[in-house]
């Protein structure tokens, strides 16, 4: 197949939910990084100070409550799913439903960020 000129890059990852300021905070701590400045008063947008192999999350505030699963969500990798998910819930996220999953060289557990947006933490193997 022929390759065709790109659109355009990568800006962020942009994640909706009802208090962007606060949820920023939770990713922040999961990534390790600080805040960038908000935008908009109360906080419309929020992004994360970028970090080594993380693109920008960009936190989003809308009306609407979320509904059903997510289709696109983060896969976190880490080294020990049961210290991982502990930090988490320490955080303020949540486990998900069902056991660990184990398939195709990755374990996984489900987890949910303070507003139940899933994510996984996830080991390589």
């Amino acid at each position: 197949m022929e390759r065709t000129e790109r659109v355009g890059g990568l800006d962020a990852v942009t994640i909706d939910c009802a208090d962007p300021l606060a949820l920023a905070r939770f990713w922040a701590d999961v990534f390790g990084t600080e805040l960038e400045a908000p935008n908009g008063d109360p906080p419309h947008y929020v992004d994360l100070v970028p970090v080594p192999i993380v693109p920008i999350l960009r936190f989003q505030r809308v009306p609407e409550p979320k509904s059903t699963k997510n289709r696109l969500h983060l896969d976190v990798s880490v080294t020990d799913l049961d210290e991982a998910c502990a930090r988490v819930e320490a955080l303020g996220g949540k486990r998900g439903p069902g056991s660990d999953l184990s398939e195709y060289n990755y374990d996984w557990r489900v987890m949910a960020d303070p507003e139940g947006n899933e994510f996984c933490l996830v080991i390589r193997r």
